[in-house]
């Protein structure tokens, strides 16, 4: 609905960057999720919400009162590295060491686990946006031609990729406005001119998971030769991507099963865990 709605519609993302843009709508929907989930009763429900893990202490307080507000009688934070490793089925509670790259929307987060925390963490502001922005400025520098983030995105599914040796269809018909003329016109664009437009923010992929690497103990970074690199979110679905991380890091890359869901699951699991693992009430003894 986005650049769709009349004037007296406004269709706006209450989530920018993985932190709250608009706190009221925000917390609307996530009433409305607890609704869904509860089946319209009025239930006590305890919620976990996924947070970017570079985000500051006021970022985190307004996340944990939109949940409040929404209805949640408690409401735990988890980081965005830590619930997708338990999606994935990493071992984030053993003694060893696993890489995850979570590639969302708005951010990506890489992160080493080990020993039920984040050992090494990275959050940098690039993602599935960051690369629509990218193939929307590409077009107009060297196109000439206006479209929008909606077509753009179509593009860098049906043709974009990481790598050449992607196996991606060779070009797709994107329409928009020409800027010279103001008319709209059709252009047929290349899978090459979408690789190269993406180049610039994968490289910023690809330098934050360098620095990850760069700060890991010896001790987990053994552990990494091994268990290598674990791929989550939607962005880790364009094509080519892990051959990349491979070629420039040397260690394996595994997609994870369903990529889109991964954090989803591991906060759900995360929440459950957190039911086993509350102490129990000791019972006092009375002495006669």
């Amino acid at each position: 609905m986005i650049g769709r709605t009349p004037a007296h519609i406004s269709a706006t993302r209450p989530l920018r960057d993985g932190v709250i843009a608009d706190f009221e709508m925000t917390e609307q929907m996530l009433r409305h999720f607890i609704r869904r989930a509860s089946g319209g009763r009025r239930l006590r429900a305890e919620v976990m919400v996924c947070v970017p893990s570079g985000i500051t202490q006021v970022e985190r307080n307004a996340v944990t009162r939109a949940a409040q507000a929404a209805g949640a009688t408690q409401a735990f934070l988890i980081e965005e590295p830590m619930a997708a490793a338990v999606g994935a089925g990493l071992p984030v509670a053993e003694p060893r060491g696993a890489l995850v790259v979570d590639i969302g929307g708005g951010t990506t987060e890489t992160a080493v686990t080990a020993l039920g925390s984040l050992a090494v963490v990275h959050s940098i502001k690039v993602g599935g946006y960051q690369l629509d922005d990218a193939i929307v400025r590409s077009l107009q520098q060297q196109e000439r031609l206006l479209v929008g983030q909606e077509q753009a995105e179509a593009l860098k599914i049906e043709i974009g990729s990481a790598s050449a040796s992607a196996n991606v269809q060779s070009h797709a018909e994107v329409a928009g406005r020409d800027l010279g003329s103001g008319l709209l016109r059709r252009a047929s664009i290349t899978s090459a001119q979408i690789r190269n437009a993406l180049e610039q923010p994968l490289g910023q992929i690809v330098a934050a998971v360098k620095d990850v690497l760069d700060r890991t103990p010896a001790e987990l970074s053994a552990d990494l030769i091994e268990q290598g690199i674990t791929m989550v979110g939607g962005g880790a679905l364009l094509p080519g991507l892990d051959s990349l991380l491979r070629a420039k890091t040397g260690l394996p890359v595994t997609l994870a099963d369903r990529p889109l869901l991964t954090v989803a699951v591991g906060a759900g699991q995360a929440l459950e865990e957190m039911h086993t693992l509350k102490p129990r009430r000791r019972h006092r003894r009375k002495s006669l």
